[in-house]
């Protein structure tokens, strides 16, 4: 006696589904594994292809890993594995003006190491990670502890271990953070005045919602001095936006701020206009948020609308030329390490990114590849201003394109 299977609708889609996501997984797993290769080619090259890290850096899912980390992000900072600064001794703790008040921070940030730490390991990276704060201070005596500061640091001692961590920290601290430690808040305040414009470029009606409200800036204060390292849970979130923003220029975390606001408008908008309810919304980063879509958009704001056009609208307070961001040009990542020919060449298909609901279209308007105009931005910064016609051929494909980018 013969006996049939009986067919169910539901055993097909069960194996449509696992299809498709076997596709999925494959196709995902061979970009991974093509991004490893580009990534290690850029590494082998003699100089190595500092560009094409840049590009890895920025691209869906950053570097990957910590150990690539540990090899790209010295790259990226320009930053001599050769030549690590040697451990300090006891005496820099002693009479150290600033030594209590980082002890103190540093005991309160149990929640950045990784759950589940033995107490003996995270003690000693407690200890490590004073000792990094101090010595760069020491070092650069010129800058000025703020609280906020041994969250950025913390991240780095986590991924590249404590000698290679004092050495990016000390290039990161007189480079990227150098306003954030100033003897006053006088050019944190003016970077947090950029975030405004953006969102009223994007979203007239999101900006004038906030603006009734009165609720400022202030919000995002965390955000941009640690880095959004204080108030993201998951570490893998925390160093892929390290990833995006040791590629970029030290305002790119003021438009990814601005890009948060903007994905939760709807959330806004369901507030009381006023300036307790949307603070404590905004200051309250949801867990789950996109981010690989919101660094695309990130991107794509700061193409669109680079530091120098939103300068006159962010209320300067003091001579711009003190900034870190306008002085970010004069960063030289080794230029001789570029290959800017071979960047302008590269073409990247790349979906448009849809405007938020009531905003302008600005989003939308056609444009090429905006990881290649990121790249010749960090080309902008590491050639300077008189080597920039070697990038002439940017024009094939962005006639309007600026060289003079930044402000």
């Amino acid at each position: 006696m013969s006996h049939t299977a009986k067919h169910t609708p539901g055993a097909d889609l069960w194996m449509y589904w696992g299809f498709r996501w076997t596709q999925y997984r494959n196709g995902s797993e061979f970009r991974r594994r093509r991004k490893l290769n580009d990534i290690q080619k850029a590494l082998s090259r003699d100089p190595p292809d500092v560009a094409m890290l840049r590009r890895m850096a920025i691209s869906e899912g950053g570097l990957l890993t910590d150990e690539i980390r540990c090899q790209v992000w010295p790259r990226l900072l320009n930053v001599n594995t050769e030549d690590l600064p040697p451990p300090p001794g006891p005496e820099l703790r002693v009479d150290n003006k600033d030594y209590q008040q980082v002890l103190l921070d540093v005991r309160r940030s149990l929640r950045r190491f990784p759950p589940g730490m033995p107490l003996k390991e995270r003690e000693d990276l407690q200890e490590q990670l004073i000792d990094i704060i101090l010595q760069v201070l020491d070092r650069n005596r010129q800058l000025h502890y703020y609280q906020g500061y041994h969250d950025i640091v913390v991240t780095f001692l986590l991924v590249v271990g404590g000698p290679l961590a004092t050495a990016l920290v000390d290039k990161l601290s007189t480079h990227h953070l150098r306003d954030f430690m100033d003897p006053t808040m006088d050019n944190t305040k003016h970077i947090l005045n950029y975030l405004m414009p953006i969102i009223e470029l994007v979203n007239p009606m999101l900006y004038d919602f906030m603006q009734r409200a009165e609720v400022g800036t202030i919000f995002a204060l965390s955000w941009l001095i640690t880095w959004f390292g204080h108030v993201l849970s998951d570490f893998r979130h925390v160093v892929r936006l390290y990833d995006f923003f040791l590629a970029c220029h030290p305002l790119m975390p003021i438009y990814f701020a601005a890009v948060i606001v903007l994905h939760r408008e709807e959330d806004v908008f369901d507030c009381e206009c006023d300036m307790a309810s949307v603070h404590h919304l905004l200051s309250k980063i949801p867990q789950d948020l996109p981010y690989e879509l919101l660094i695309s958009r990130a991107g794509d704001l700061f193409v669109q609308f680079p530091p120098s056009e939103l300068s006159r609208e962010a209320a300067l307070q003091h001579q711009a030329e003190r900034t870190a961001a306008s002085t970010f040009k004069d960063f030289e990542l080794a230029s001789t390490q570029q290959h800017p020919d071979m960047v302008l060449r590269r073409r990247f298909r790349h979906e448009p990114v849809l405007p938020e609901h009531g905003a302008k279209s600005v989003l939308t308007k056609p444009r090429t590849n905006r990881l290649v105009k990121l790249a010749v931005m960090g080309l902008t910064v590491a050639l300077g201003a008189a080597a920039l016609t070697i990038v002439k051929s940017a024009l094939e494909w962005a006639p309007k394109f600026e060289l003079q980018i930044f402000p």
